[in-house]
C-alpha cells in the first residue's frame, strides 16, 4: 500500500459536516483514537473485521464531495464504510419535528443523520467504562486503557500518535491488576470481560432490529438499556435508541421541550410520538444548545471502587 494510503472520494446528497458527523465517536477531548487536524480533517484510529486501519476524513465544501483515505490492512474496509459512517444509511424522512422547539432546531440542524460505524466491539468498550461514573473518570480510564493495551494506528497515525482501542480479545486477558491501574472498577472490568468473550455474537447484532439487538446486548451481565443503547447509537445507526439512565438526557429533554426536568419515565412516554425516531430528539435539543443551564457542583471523581455489578 502506498504513503498515500488508499482512496476514496464520495459524493453525498446532502450537505455532510464530517466533524458533526464522526463527534459522537470521540471519547473526551484526549480520545487517542480521534484525531483533529490543523486543516480540520478527522482522524480516526479503528480495529475493523480485516484489521487495523488509520483513515482521515476531509469535507470539501468546494464541491460537497468527502474525501476519505485510509492505511493498513483494514483500510478497504474502511472506505466501505465511509459513507455509512457519515450517515448514508439513515432516513430521516418520517421524523415529524412537532414541538416548536424542534421545528427550529431541525430547520437549523435537519442535515444532521446517525452514524452507522458498523463496529459494535469498538462501541461497547467505551460505553461499559462510561457506566455509572463521571466524564472525566470514563475519559481518563479509557486513554490508560487504550495505552497499555491498544496499539498504535497504521501509516501516518503513528507521527500523528494516533491509537487503536484494544481488542477484544486483548481485553479479555487483562489482569485484575491492569484494570485497576487504569482505575476501571470490578463491576465495569467484569462487565467489559464478559462483552468482551463474546464479541463475535456481538458483531453479528449489526443488522437486526435495535429492539432485538437491545435485547441480546441486555443478556449480558453488566450490560443495560443505557449501555446498548450507546451502542446502536454509534455501531447500529439506530435512530430510535434513547439513553434512558443518562443523568442528563432526561432532564435536558424536559427542561427544552416542557419546561420541567423529566425523570426517565416521563421521557419515555413524551418521546412515545416520535418512535421510531425518538433517539434524533436527544440529538438535536444538544446540537441546538437547549440543554439545561448547569448551575450545580459537579460531580466529584469517586474515591473508591465498588465490586457490586451494575446493569446500565
Amino acid at each position: 500500500m502506498s504513503e498515500r494510503g488508499r482512496e476514496r472520494v464520495w459524493r453525498p446528497d446532502w450537505p455532510v459536516s464530517v466533524r458533526g458527523m464522526l463527534w459522537t465517536h470521540r471519547r473526551g477531548h484526549g480520545d487517542p483514537t480521534y484525531r483533529i487536524d490543523d486543516a480540520g480533517r478527522v482522524w480516526r484510529g479503528i480495529r475493523t473485521p480485516e484489521g487495523v486501519a488509520t483513515i482521515v476524513y476531509e469535507g470539501r465544501p468546494s464541491d460537497g464531495t468527502v474525501l476519505g483515505r485510509a492505511w493498513g490492512p483494514g483500510a478497504d474496509w474502511a472506505l466501505e464504510w465511509l459513507p455509512s459512517t457519515l450517515g448514508a444509511d439513515d432516513d430521516p424522512s418520517g421524523f415529524e419535528p412537532r414541538h416548536p422547539a424542534l421545528v427550529e432546531a431541525w430547520r437549523r440542524h435537519g442535515h444532521l443523520r446517525v452514524s452507522r460505524s458498523g463496529l459494535v466491539w469498538e462501541a461497547m468498550l467505551p460505553a461499559i467504562l462510561e457506566q455509572k461514573v463521571t466524564s472525566q473518570e470514563a475519559f481518563g480510564g479509557f486513554r490508560l486503557l487504550v495505552h497499555r493495551f491498544g496499539e498504535r494506528a497504521p501509516g501516518p497515525g503513528r507521527d500523528l500518535r494516533l491509537w487503536v482501542q484494544p481488542s477484544a480479545e486483548q481485553v479479555a486477558m487483562i489482569p485484575s491488576w491492569g484494570w485497576r491501574q487504569c482505575h476501571v472498577d470490578h463491576a465495569r472490568s467484569r462487565a467489559a470481560v464478559v462483552a468482551a468473550r463474546v464479541a463475535p455474537a456481538l458483531e453479528r447484532t449489526i443488522d437486526l432490529p435495535g429492539a432485538e439487538a437491545e435485547r441480546r446486548m441486555c443478556t449480558l451481565p453488566g450490560i443495560g438499556v443505557w449501555t446498548a443503547a450507546e451502542v446502536r447509537q454509534r455501531a447500529h445507526g439506530d435512530a430510535d435508541a434513547v439513553s434512558f439512565g443518562d443523568y442528563h438526557v432526561c432532564k435536558d429533554v424536559g427542561h427544552a421541550l416542557a419546561g420541567r426536568e423529566f425523570d426517565d419515565d416521563e421521557m419515555a412516554e413524551f418521546l412515545e410520538p416520535w418512535r421510531p425516531h425518538r433517539g434524533r430528539v436527544p440529538v438535536l435539543i444538544s446540537v441546538a444548545g437547549l440543554r439545561r443551564p448547569r448551575h450545580g457542583a459537579k460531580m466529584a471523581p469517586r474515591t473508591h471502587l465498588p465490586a457490586n455489578v451494575v446493569r446500565r
